[in-house]
């Protein structure tokens, strides 16, 4: 079963279930998704869909911040409530050492050796570990394998 369609079975089990907070956040990635769709005039793989997951995460992530720093938790809470159901549908991610096994694989084979070659080695990662890893964790483990 695709991811999509995973998704969409979710959202009925949760209408169901009456299951009120997941069945809101779920119809917020179905809507993103369907955004993608119309705009690209595209049919979703499951390695868009990880993209777009990835992207409700991140955005998540942020607005927990910046709820936090205005001293409103009840609304941070809420965010972190959806992160959770959002995150079940990523894909089993790799570990720190496992990511940085992988750059420096990648940096070996594409011959890169100093600062300026991290476009290019950025570009080869993200195709190789899109949505199998936390690309702010891929980019740290670039920049210390081409560090000095």
């Amino acid at each position: 079963m695709s991811l999509k369609a995973q998704i969409t079975e979710d959202m009925k089990n949760a209408m169901r279930a009456k299951d009120t907070e997941r069945l809101g956040t779920i119809r917020l990635l179905q809507a993103a998704m369907k955004q993608k769709e119309v705009d690209e005039r595209v049919e979703l793989d499951d390695a868009m869909v990880i993209a777009i997951v990835d992207k409700m995460i991140k955005q998540r992530k942020d607005s927990i911040a910046a709820f936090e720093g205005a001293g409103r938790q009840d609304l941070a809470d809420k965010e972190k409530s959806e992160i959770e159901v959002i995150k079940g549908y990523l894909p089993e991610r790799l570990s720190a050492e496992e990511v940085t096994a992988a750059v420096k694989a990648i940096v070996a084979e594409l011959g890169a050796s100093g600062p300026g070659d991290m476009g290019k080695v950025m570009g080869a990662v993200k195709t190789q570990l899109a949505g199998k890893a936390d690309m702010g964790l891929v980019s740290a483990a670039v920049k210390a394998a081409l560090a000095p």
